[in-house]
Order: structure tokens, then C-alpha cells, then sequence
């Protein structure tokens, strides 16, 4: 062997060596750099849009060969963190992905979605991704091309204007381990808890399908509470799935006085027919926790998520509603909370209330007096079995770095014997926290919600004693066209001022 092969061999050697070295010790490396965006061929991609808990998703077709490409990789990774992996600061919104339409294997996947130059960007919900194409044009598709996404900022500008969010480059996840010890994160993480109220409203309806629970003598509660959400659910597609649902409700579940003729309360296909319509929408449940995400799996979750529907219902109902509000809350709980000790602790507390409430203000501090007992009681039971949450243990709410102004001592906090509130200050706290903070990823947009309440047709509204029966013009448009749910939303919102329930509040009993 000649010294200068050795010469060769050595120096390679030692040039891995380093760079092993180096790599290890963190120095830049590719190994550092993890991909977020997931790459899929021809042979994975209907499956990975079916197994996506997703609500969109992007695709960019790009060629290996392809500098352009290789350019904009950089950029695409900036935006696909924050929605790729499980480290991703907003999981479950976007599904983020490339096709290689240089790899032979994707040349009809390629040439399905008419991809015309490298790099091309797509967007859709995951199911139109399934088995589907793009024939160049934008009339009647489902699946849009991104033409102004070529740097990670104008990509997310596109995205937030196309999902009314407000997404940034520089968002960073918020770990739990960085939360305060709280049974909530701080104030601007408020934003998030609107995607778990719509997990837990879709929970809830799946427990009450799933377990049957549609009953004679439950069913005008349902529909109460359902009606509760169209007029009050913090969520636009929660206001529009339940509107939905109660167009269709008396035809699948009819009342005693008006039999079905297909039968459907008697064989309960009613369950599964109701159940197609999606209380949320399709897109959900996700799967995903986010404001009420435990350091543990079988922590917070639903329970965290129902807590904040019902607070956040009780900051948006009328002065004159909170009655009839608090009644329907106490039946639905009552009635389908499907924990038996829980739902009995809820009642008794609904129970205990002797005085008709005469204005929200009454109905909002009852709700967040009757979570602090609930706090309280599960403290000592989770402390002493230890199976609560070690970065969210139960403590009196709010704390006093939310809201200082609570707490009419300066020397007092949540840890205190003995609170003195200030009860108007928590008002204001908790109509701020859960109203105008808890956001929703589609937001309303003021001046088209406007025009669509002043083009609003009024209607008759039939009614049966023990059933709510939404217009049945308002059914056939909604049929019709997508669109008239804002003239269907609308009506049910002006309704609600003049004859908001149908129902007179019965009397709590425990039972």
C-alpha cells in the first residue's frame, strides 16, 4: 500500500471521526435538523390522509432535481413545525406534506393534480386528498392551488387569512412543564381552548349516542341544551352542527304525541342517523388536547373541556335567559353526564340554589362558585391517592397572578383559609377569560354577520309541548345551500331575544 493512499485513508478517517464528533457535541449537523413536513408517494398517500386528524391540509409536488425546490425546502420546514409532529406548537389543524414528482413511482400522482411547475402548493381538508385530483382550475373544486406561498411568511399570511387565524413564524409551543401550578395556562393560552370545547361538545354527543341515552324522557332536555349552543357555543361550526341537528331531530327522534312512522325511536337507528350530521362538524373530534392537554394521558382532557363550554355559555346568556339557562345546564348534566358520582355532586349543588336567578351576572358567579367546590373536593381525594395531575393540581380559581384584583386582601391567595372575593372584579375576570379571549378559529366576521341578520326572513315557528321545531323553510334552504345557515343562525338569534325556550323551568329534585 503506497504512503500516499495511507496518507488518504487516515485523513478520511479522522474527518469522520470529527464529524461525528461534532455532531454529537451540537455542532450544526443535518441530523439537527428534523423534518417536519411528512414525505409521501404514491403508495402511502390515501392512507396518510385517512389517518389524519387533521382539519387541512397542504401539499407541495416538488422535483429532487430541482434548486427552486430545494430552496423553498427551508421555508416550507419553518411553517410545517408549527403544525407537523408531536412537538407541534398547533397540533391537529394542518397536515403538512411533499410529494418527489422527480420519483418515477408518483408520476400519475403527479400528473392527477396537473402539476404544471416545481414547487406547487395545495390545500384541502385530508378527504379530498383521498383518491382525488386537480384538474387545473379552481371552479367547483375543493382543492385550491397556493399561488402566493414562495417564503414561510407569505405561506402562513395565505393560511391565516384563509382560516381567519393569526398564526406567526415565531409561535413556540407551550409546554406544561413550563405552566404555572394551575388548573389553567396563562391568559393568551385562553385562544387555544376554543379547539377543546368543540373536542368536548363532540365527546359528549358521541358518550350520549354511543350509550343510547336519547330517551323519551330525556329528549326535550337535549334539545334544550342543544338549543343553549346555537344561540351561545363559543364555536361558529359547534352554533352551525347543532343547528343542523335540530332541523332533523323530531323527524328521527319524534315526541310521544307525534309517532314515527318508520320507527326509528324503537329499533334506535335514530342514534346512528342522528350521530352522521356531526355536532362540530366532520372535522371533529381530532383526537387532540390543547389549552386542557394533562402532563399525564388520562388527565384533564374532557372533564377540563366541558368545564370551560359551561363557563363560557354562562358568560354570553341574556340577564333575563340565566334562569332558564342554569335549569337546562342542571337537566343536561344530570341527564347525560355519564359519571355517576360526579353528575349526582353537580345536581346536588344545582339543587341547593333556592332563588331564581334574575341576571347572568348571578348564573356566572354560581357556575365558577360551584367549580371551586368541585376543585376543593377533588384536592384532597387527588392528593390522597395520588392520581391527579402533578403540574395541574386542583386549586381555588382564579389564581391571583390571573387576576390580582379579585382578591379584596393583598395579602390573600388561592391558598388561603378563607377568600374574600371581590365578586364584581371575578365577574369582569371571567366574562373577559372565557367571552372575549376564547376565540374561535373561524371567527365572525362583524360586518357579514350584520348583513346576514338584516337579510334574515322571518318565519313561523311550529312548536309541540315537549319539542323545539326549527322552520321548515329554514330546513329546505339549509338543504339547499350552504350559505343560508348564516340566515338560519341569524333567525335563531333574533328568537332568542324575544322567546329565547320553549320550556318552563321545572323544579331541581334530586333524584
Amino acid at each position: 500500500m503506497s504512503s500516499t493512499f495511507k496518507l488518504l485513508l487516515t485523513t478520511t478517517t479522522l474527518l469522520l471521526l470529527w464529524s461525528s464528533l461534532s455532531s454529537a457535541s451540537g455542532s450544526p449537523s443535518i441530523l439537527n435538523h428534523p423534518h417536519f413536513a411528512v414525505d409521501l408517494n404514491v403508495t402511502n398517500f390515501d392512507a396518510a390522509f385517512k389517518d389524519t386528524p387533521a382539519i387541512y391540509a397542504i401539499v407541495e409536488f416538488f422535483a429532487h432535481w430541482c434548486p427552486a425546490c430545494r430552496n423553498y425546502k427551508p421555508q416550507y420546514e419553518k411553517v410545517a413545525r408549527l403544525f407537523n409532529g408531536h412537538n407541534a406548537v398547533h397540533p391537529g389543524i394542518i397536515f403538512m406534506t411533499r410529494v418527489d414528482c422527480a420519483n418515477k413511482i408518483n408520476t400519475k400522482l403527479c400528473d392527477k393534480f396537473s402539476v404544471a411547475y416545481y414547487p406547487s402548493l395545495y390545500w384541502g381538508t385530508p378527504s379530498k386528498f383521498v383518491g382525488g385530483e386537480w384538474n387545473g382550475k379552481n371552479e367547483k373544486s375543493e382543492i385550491r392551488l397556493i399561488e402566493d406561498g414562495r417564503t414561510a411568511e407569505r405561506l402562513l399570511k395565505w393560511i391565516n387569512t384563509q382560516i381567519g387565524s393569526s398564526y406567526n413564524i415565531e409561535d413556540e409551543k407551550h409546554e406544561n412543564d413550563h405552566l404555572l401550578q394551575s388548573n389553567v395556562s396563562d391568559p393568551v393560552q385562553i385562544a387555544d381552548a376554543v379547539y377543546d370545547v368543540e373536542e368536548a361538545t363532540s365527546i359528549a354527543f358521541d358518550i350520549i349516542l354511543e350509550h343510547k341515552m336519547i330517551k323519551p324522557n330525556t329528549r326535550a332536555t337535549l334539545q334544550h341544551f342543544m338549543q343553549l349552543m346555537v344561540s351561545h357555543h363559543p364555536s361558529k361550526r359547534c352554533r352551525k352542527g347543532n343547528a343542523d341537528m335540530l332541523v332533523n331531530f323530531d323527524d328521527i327522534y319524534p315526541s310521544a304525541n307525534r309517532p314515527s312512522k318508520k320507527h326509528e325511536s324503537e329499533n334506535n337507528t335514530g342514534h346512528g342517523l342522528l350521530g352522521k350530521f356531526g355536532i362540530c362538524g366532520k372535522e371533529v373530534p381530532r383526537g387532540k388536547w390543547m389549552f386542557c392537554r394533562g402532563s399525564k394521558n388520562d388527565t384533564r382532557g374532557f372533564s377540563c373541556g366541558l368545564w370551560v363550554l359551561l363557563h363560557a355559555l354562562t358568560v354570553r346568556v341574556e340577564d333575563r335567559d340565566s334562569q332558564m339557562a342554569f335549569t337546562t345546564t342542571c337537566d343536561f348534566i344530570h341527564q347525560f353526564f355519564i359519571c355517576e358520582e360526579c353528575r349526582q355532586h353537580f345536581y346536588n349543588m344545582c339543587s341547593r340554589v333556592s332563588t331564581p336567578f334574575s341576571s347572568a351576572h348571578e348564573f356566572v358567579l354560581w357556575l365558577w362558585t360551584a367549580h371551586n367546590e368541585v376543585n376543593k373536593r377533588l384536592k384532597n381525594t387527588e392528593e390522597s391517592l395520588k392520581t391527579g395531575d402533578p403540574k395541574f393540581p386542583k386549586t381555588i380559581w382564579p389564581t391571583k397572578h390571573l387576576c390580582p384584583t379579585c382578591y379584596d386582601k393583598g395579602d390573600q391567595n388561592e391558598e388561603s383559609s378563607s377568600i374574600n372575593w371581590n365578586h364584581d372584579e371575578v365577574f369582569k375576570f371571567l366574562s373577559n377569560y372565557y367571552g372575549n379571549m376564547l376565540v374561535s378559529l373561524n371567527k365572525e366576521n362583524d360586518k357579514e354577520h350584520i348583513q346576514i341578520k338584516n337579510n334574515a326572513v322571518s318565519a313561523q315557528v311550529l312548536q309541540s309541548t315537549n319539542a323545539f321545531v326549527v322552520p321548515v323553510g329554514a330546513a329546505v334552504a339549509i338543504a339547499v345551500a350552504s350559505c343560508v345557515f348564516g340566515a338560519l343562525a341569524c333567525f335563531w338569534r333574533s328568537r332568542q331575544k324575544t322567546q329565547k325556550y320553549f320550556h318552563k323551568p321545572q323544579p331541581l329534585k334530586i333524584v
